[in-house]
């Protein structure tokens, strides 16, 4: 098993991101990373003798102008991890915990929330033994962070929360027994660091990031051999054309989809056909495609865009610190602000999950293409390969698509608008971002199950044409893998299980 090191000057990438969640690499910090927490404690701890601090001597919110006694600061950090454990909801997949749990870190890890770091050291030691705290999705209106979601996080550091380990939920005391762990005791502030800040917007941000930049791949792919079922003319792809569209997106789809269909025998060039003298009136193949095949990069290329437009977001925000207030030990200060406030991140969410819902859409459109003999002139209906009226195809396989590709229409209202005081109107304006994120997860989820639809009828039209061997290399290698786990098919059976084989496929086995 490798392992990543985080160094303060470097930050966390997205690679370290997908090496830690995806490759099961261990975390390592180095010796720098621990000076810089250290440090930051150090100074609070004497800083903050004699003088009134958010946090550390009031309450939190809008009581915050009660001043606490000096015996009762250890119990007012306490007290707010176990008064704020009060989510709802299923609860959040061990892979997102984890990416928050590394989100959690790193703000800590700038060296400017005041922690001890034993706190820290517990985090890498969660993270790499597969202690995930039982985070409940809804809680959170992502301004003062993710107060709800991080408190539950805080309570499992504590020994008095569940965790998910080993492959079942248990008390998080007796997980921390097992691997010989102490639970996390207060030094000065831990309890209002750990569960003020926008760290599990950011790791399910993160999350949803990587998968959503592999389902854009997907979509090329599948958009490559729908111009190979179709006997599309190329030139639609071509530099010349995407060139002349000022937009970086654009121009990233169109040269990786050239990249997928070279070689491609199934594909037609213009100049064979139509640069020429005609002596028919009417052409027996279109001049120009459906917009769903021939318009790809200019459909795919904003969600290219707004994908790079999230990634910079996110791994901005991850490497900031997010928590409040912010102990600066170079200028011997406590400032008060509203780092915690999660709008950044909100805002991406909602822009990835309308980038996601349109790539689906798109998926849709050319599943129906496949589907419907009238539209493709060249395939039977749902791509039928048994008798027609005895068989069915795929033709109940498009209602699934096309209900949840509603559901991911009405999911793309955005969350980042939705803002709804509390906290005593203390929180007047929030951000929304965990719920965005959440949104923005199901999404995605319900991506993967129209992309895995169209995928099984993508390979059966290359049978009922027996065009296999007209395929790209590229394309044809993928023809390949997808049939070794879900053959040719003729006679009516559940599909189901396939689209789940089919979804799982596409998630764990990138190609870009």
């Amino acid at each position: 098993m490798g392992e990543i090191r985080y160094q303060p000057e470097e930050g966390f990438t997205l690679k370290d991101i997908q090496a830690l969640l995806f490759e099961h690499q261990n975390l390592v910090l180095s010796a720098e990373a621990l000076r810089k927490v250290d440090q930051s404690y150090t100074f609070l701890k004497d800083f903050a003798t004699d003088k009134v601090i958010y946090g550390i001597n009031t309450g939190f919110g809008p009581m915050a102008q009660y001043r606490i006694d000096d015996a009762s600061l250890k119990q007012l950090q306490y007290n707010i991890i176990r008064s704020h454990s009060t989510g709802a909801g299923a609860p959040l997949p061990i892979l997102y915990v984890k990416a928050s749990m590394i989100a959690r870190l790193a703000t800590f890890l700038q060296g400017y929330s005041g922690v001890h770091t034993e706190l820290v050291e517990l985090v890498v030691e969660f993270i790499n033994r597969g202690i995930y705290p039982f985070i409940p999705e809804h809680g959170s209106v992502g301004a003062s962070g993710d107060l709800v979601q991080l408190a539950h996080m805080a309570l499992a550091l504590i020994g008095e929360g569940e965790v998910f380990y080993k492959g079942r939920l248990c008390g998080a005391a007796e997980a921390l027994k097992e691997e010989k762990l102490e639970p996390f005791a207060i030094h000065i502030r831990e309890g209002l660091s750990v569960t003020n800040g926008t760290s599990v917007m950011t790791g399910i941000g993160l999350v949803n990031l990587i998968h959503a930049k592999q389902l854009l791949d997907w979509s090329m792919i599948a958009s490559v051999m729908m111009n190979e079922i179709a006997s599309s003319y190329d030139d639609h792809l071509s530099v010349e054309l995407n060139a002349v569209k000022r937009h970086h997106g654009q121009q990233q789809v169109a040269e990786t989809m050239r990249r997928w269909i070279a070689g491609s025998r199934a594909v037609r060039k213009r100049e064979n056909d139509l640069f020429r003298k005609q002596t028919t009136q009417t052409l027996a193949h279109k001049v120009q495609p459906y917009y769903s095949l021939r318009c790809v990069p200019q459909i795919l290329g904003p969600v290219w865009d707004a994908l790079a437009g999230a990634e910079k977001v996110l791994i901005n925000e991850l490497n900031s610190v997010c928590d409040n207030p912010i102990v600066d030990a170079e200028t011997e200060n406590v400032y008060h602000g509203g780092n915690f406030h999660g709008d950044y991140v909100a805002f991406e969410m909602d822009k990835l999950k309308i980038a996601v819902t349109k790539l689906t859409m798109l998926a849709e459109r050319q599943l129906n293409y496949l589907l419907h003999d009238r539209i493709n002139g060249i395939l039977p209906p749902f791509v039928n390969l048994g008798v027609l009226g005895l068989n069915y195809g795929l033709q109940a396989s498009q209602f699934t698509a096309t209900s949840t590709t509603a559901e991911c229409q009405t999911l793309s209202n955005p969350m980042y608008v939705h803002s709804i005081p509390n906290n005593n109107d203390n929180q007047d304006i929030v951000s929304m971002g965990t719920n965005a994120a959440l949104m923005a997860k199901t999404v995605i989820e319900n991506s993967y199950q129209v992309m895995s639809i169209h995928f099984m009828a993508l390979v059966q039209a290359v049978d009922c044409l027996n065009i296999r061997h007209q395929l790209s290399g590229k394309t044809h290698a993928v023809y390949d893998e997808i049939r070794a786990f879900f053959p040719k098919f003729v006679d009516d059976t559940p599909k189901y299980k396939a689209i789940e084989q089919m979804k799982n496929y596409l998630i764990n086995h990138p190609k870009l």
